[in-house]
């Protein structure tokens, strides 16, 4: 393999650890999040649900796991990436230099 290829290779090679990392990362919270709740009820039949707390925290947790696993950016995404070089580009044939 050249180079290129081994970059290439090695990239995907931590994309798919990352995603991987992500799914234990949802079992786990899954699992014990539902052992949380068995234990609520056992205490206090859910009367004060005091579960959501940690469901809460963690399931955050697991939203920006799952974005950076994922790459999803909804609000810089290629389409934008490719429109802001686009935009640069222009402006630099305006004016000929960069500030």
């Amino acid at each position: 393999m050249d180079n290129l290829q081994q970059q290439k290779f090695n990239q995907a090679k931590e994309r798919v650890e990352k995603i991987k990392k992500f799914y234990n990362n949802l079992m786990s919270y899954v699992l014990v999040i539902l052992g949380l709740v068995a234990l609520n009820y056992y205490q206090n039949r859910l009367t004060y649900p005091w579960v959501v707390w940690p469901a809460f925290g963690w399931g955050l947790g697991v939203i920006f796991n799952g974005i950076s696993a994922f790459n999803y950016n909804p609000f810089f995404n290629k389409d934008w990436e490719d429109r802001k070089v686009k935009e640069f580009l222009k402006e630099k044939e305006k004016t000929d230099r960069w500030e």
